[in-house]
Parts: structure tokens; C-alpha cells; sequence
């Protein structure tokens, strides 16, 4: 009998070890959709044209260190701007050397585009679920579908608008599961770097070696309503993540940052020609001062009068 319980209470804690490893590693892994088609992103591969065929890649792995090769092949769908949802065909493919896969739409209609994904990313112990999503923007100000809840088991929901967002700009949503709100859950947010800044995670070891991943990546936890906020202070593109309580299924929204607008006063100076600032220079090529050229001008009218009033003047006699 105590051989028993005391198997039972080794199974129990191993079962445990690995359910808190598999947590741990897929906090620091997330499904990624970038709309460029490669994995050199930026904010703007998340706008498109009309008419214009947008690929989406899929990859999945930790933004600031290294990518895995995707476990299982994704479902992925895609809403309008008018809410009618297609299926799309991922497509195979290698990124970096692992396996990845793209997708691909054709944008027909200003509005919002939903790119969204449900993923097994992990073969331990069951399944393991991701539920991304990124929004493509289309037209002026044509700002509809941003916000539409897709229904998924665990989801992030925007309060503002997921685009024309600029570095330093507070963003807040909304962690449901089965559409009720996912109170007090930890919410993580972090940059994709791979593209622009692979060595970051270095150099935050070299500057905080106690904790260098505390510089890399963020956390928040959601109230008793599923709300959060979190401020953006780079540009770039951002993964925002929650787990879903319970159940091994989490959601992961895709962000894009803008820099700064309008250019910082520092940058327009930056873009106005030099003019030299030697005053004794007295090459042809130098601008005349306008008070120069009014003078002159004064001056040859006055020459010209003189000229008339001595010419009348001899005609007089």
C-alpha cells in the first residue's frame, strides 16, 4: 500500500515538473505571423494595397534568440473588413533552416484583414495550443474589423486600434476564454529582434547578469475584467501572450509599432541643406543679401531722375 502511494505521489510530481516545463518553454516561444512573407519584418509589411496578394509567413520560436521548426501544420483563416471567414492552404516551407509555412490572400476590399492561426506546437504530454493573430490594414481611414472577436478558446482582443500605433503608446486589451474574462492572468509581451537585434539578449547579459531576460521580456497580469495595458516604447513588432487557465491553449497578438511621427525636431534639422556660415566669403557663388539689391536698385533710380531733371533743365534754356 505505501509503495503504492508513494509511486503515486512520484508520478504526480513528475507530471507536474514537466507541465511547469512545458509553460516555461512556451512562454519564451511563441507563434509568429509575419505578413512580409520573410523574416526581415517591419510594421509596414502589416499594411497592404488593394488588389494586392499578401503572403503571410508562420513560424514559431522565441523572437529574440532562435526558431524552431513548426510540430504540426496550422489551421489558418482569414476575416474581411465585411466578417466572412476562408480557409487558407498553409504552404511548406524552410525559414532559416526549419520548417515554416506560408499563406497567402488576395486583398480585395478596404478594411481589416484578420490573419489568425491554431497550432500544436508542442508533442509533450498532450497538445499544446497557439492561437495567433495579426491584423493587415487596408484603405484610408477605412478602420473596420480591428476589433471583431474571432471566438477562438483563448483570445486577446484589442481596445485600440492594433495599427498607426507609435513608439511609447500605451496599449490595452481584453483576455477572454470561452468568451468570459481570463482574470488575473499573466500577460507576455515581448519584441520580435531576431531581424534587427539577434545579440540583444548578450548584451543584457553583460548589463544585468542577476536577470538579463527581465530586459527582453515583459509581464502584466489582467484584472478581474480580462483588461491589461502595456506601453510600447520601441518600434518594431510585438508578440503579446496569454495562457488560458486551465487548459494548455494560450493566445498570442501580433503588433506592429511605428517610429515616432512626426520626425523629432532633431530630425527635420537633419534634412535641411547646410549653408556655409563665413560671412567674410565673397565668392560669386554666395547669395546677395536682399538689403544689397534694394539699395542698388534705389540708387540706378536716382541716377536715372538726376539724368532727366538735367535734361529738362538744358531744354529750359
Amino acid at each position: 500500500m505505501r509503495n503504492n502511494m508513494k509511486f503515486s505521489m512520484i508520478m504526480l510530481v513528475a507530471i507536474a515538473i514537466a507541465g511547469c516545463g512545458i509553460v516555461g518553454t512556451a512562454s519564451a516561444h511563441f507563434t509568429m505571423l509575419f505578413p512580409g512573407g520573410g523574416m526581415d519584418v517591419s510594421p509596414d509589411d502589416y499594411l497592404a494595397s488593394l488588389g494586392e496578394e499578401k503572403t503571410v509567413l508562420i513560424t514559431w520560436g522565441c523572437p529574440f534568440k532562435e526558431l524552431f521548426g513548426c510540430i504540426d501544420t496550422p489551421d489558418v483563416y482569414v476575416r474581411n473588413p465585411d466578417g466572412n471567414v476562408t480557409q487558407l492552404t498553409p504552404v511548406e516551407t524552410l525559414v532559416a533552416g526549419v520548417k515554416a509555412y506560408t499563406v497567402s490572400f488576395t486583398v480585395d476590399m478596404r478594411g481589416d484583414y484578420i490573419v489568425y492561426s491554431a497550432m500544436n506546437v508542442t508533442g509533450i504530454k498532450g497538445e499544446f495550443v497557439d492561437h495567433a493573430k495579426a491584423v493587415i490594414h487596408c484603405g484610408q481611414a477605412a478602420w473596420r474589423g480591428w476589433d471583431a472577436e474571432l471566438g477562438e478558446t483563448v483570445e486577446i482582443i484589442p481596445y485600440m486600434r492594433p495599427y498607426g500605433l507609435e513608439e511609447g503608446f500605451v496599449f490595452r486589451g481584453r483576455a477572454v476564454q470561452d468568451g468570459a474574462p481570463l482574470a488575473n492572468a499573466i500577460v507576455y509581451v515581448v519584441k520580435y529582434r531576431l531581424s534587427d537585434d539577434p545579440e540583444v539578449l548578450g548584451k543584457a547579459d553583460e548589463l544585468y547578469p542577476q536577470d538579463s531576460w527581465m530586459m527582453v521580456k515583459g509581464f502584466t497580469k489582467t484584472d478581474s475584467d480580462g483588461d491589461f495595458v502595456y506601453t510600447l516604447d520601441e518600434p518594431g513588432v510585438w508578440n503579446i501572450a496569454v495562457f488560458g487557465d486551465g487548459i494548455m491553449e494560450r493566445s498570442i497578438f501580433i503588433l506592429p509599432v511605428f517610429e515616432s511621427f512626426p520626425l523629432a525636431e532633431e530630425e527635420r534639422v537633419s534634412v535641411i541643406p547646410e549653408t556655409s556660415t563665413d560671412t567674410t566669403s565673397t565668392s560669386a557663388s554666395a547669395p546677395e543679401s536682399p538689403a544689397a539689391g534694394l539699395f542698388t536698385t534705389i540708387g540706378i533710380i536716382g541716377l536715372i531722375t538726376v539724368l532727366l531733371m538735367r535734361k529738362r533743365s538744358g531744354g529750359c534754356r
